[in-house]
């Protein structure tokens, strides 16, 4: 649907009324809506007062399911690599700013134990964070520049950076307007939704807020939208999806409709490992590669979502048999609970 057949006027009257005055949309509404943006034919005006309005009102479970609809089909789907384990796609679009950057230490730990990882995001630091890109780039690995090359790394290494301008454009359009307008919008938080497969893949969703939880349970409780994989939902680190170094936090699972608790907040055992104290990308680079040869202590919440991953993404897992995979409360057994057994 193009801008022309929408009344914007209406629409950004109805969701610029304030947080408490503005009404929210349908999905289908929202989906037209938003398509439109995506397209390109909202005219820069209308385009600005639409996204402080969603800045100012927020996205509704509806509105964010319809956005992620919109963005989805402008996707052009990647062929997962043929392999023992579904892929698992990390969203990366914030960086880190007072911790390094671990994102690419959880990419490459699930790569080497076979499982295809597509990490997508923003391809250069911003904002005074130190960006997943920089960070794969000093650890040698390239930024992917089309979708062939995306599959192909994929294949050979288990392991594709792609920024959003190449995976998702239309998207990163969007992305690209806090530049000019100087807050984020809604396409943030849609960009860090997509399955761009077109087989089942777990997703990493991450919030910053307790209340953007709610939000996601409520959209992901839409079997459809969460796919046969489902989604692996935990408070972020810096708004990264990485395992926070410092605590363990809560980890869920939305499949089914439903939430499974996997891990449990819990008091971290010990000292916390040494981390690197500088933030720039090539110091944080060459922490990972001792980390990864062994050389140096890893977050203990670091290792338990990379094992909590592994079981999910595992091909029986993923069709549905989870009692290999999960203890008898529907908790995902934690390494000191296997060792237990």
């Amino acid at each position: 649907m193009i801008a022309s057949s929408l009344d914007l006027p209406e629409l950004i009257h109805e969701l610029g009324r304030g947080a408490r005055g503005a009404r929210s949309l349908s999905r289908a509404e929202t989906r037209a809506l938003f398509a439109a943006m995506l397209d390109g034919t909202v005219g820069d005006l209308e385009l600005g007062a639409l996204l402080i309005a969603y800045r100012i009102k927020g996205e509704t479970a509806d509105e964010l399911a319809g956005m992620l609809d919109a963005a989805q089909a402008t996707l052009e789907c990647l062929v997962a690599p043929a392999a023992d384990f579904i892929p698992a796609v990390i969203p990366s679009y914030n960086g880190a700013r007072k911790l390094a950057n671990l994102t690419p230490l959880l990419a490459l730990a699930l790569a080497r134990r076979g499982i295809p990882v597509l990490v997508h995001g923003d391809a250069a630091d911003e904002y005074g964070r130190i960006s997943s890109a920089s960070v794969f780039a000093a650890l040698g690995i390239p930024a992917c520049r089309d979708r062939g090359d995306i599959e192909s790394a994929l294949h050979t290494q288990r392991l594709a950076f792609a920024p959003v301008d190449v995976l998702a454009p239309a998207l990163a359009g969007l992305l690209h307007t806090r530049a000019r307008i100087g807050v984020r919008g809604p396409a943030h938080m849609i960009a860090k939704l997509l399955q761009p497969f077109a087989t089942p893949a777990l997703r990493l969703v991450n919030y910053t807020h307790p209340s953007y939880r709610d939000n996601i349970a409520a959209l992901f409780a839409d079997a459809g939208l969460a796919g046969p994989a489902g989604v692996l939902l935990a408070r972020g680190s810096e708004g990264e999806a990485v395992a926070d170094p410092r605590r363990q936090v809560a980890v869920e699972w939305l499949r089914n409709g439903a939430a499974t608790a996997l891990i449990d907040p819990i008091a971290m055992v010990g000292p916390a490992p040494d981390l690197p104290t500088a933030r720039d990308a090539a110091t944080t680079a060459r922490w990972i590669e001792r980390a990864l040869a062994g050389l140096v202590e890893w977050p203990e919440s670091l290792t338990r979502q990379v094992d909590a991953i592994e079981r999910i993404c595992n091909h029986n897992n993923a069709r549905g048999d989870d009692r290999e995979h999960l203890g008898e409360s529907g908790t995902m057994r934690t390494p000191a609970a296997r060792l237990a057994s």
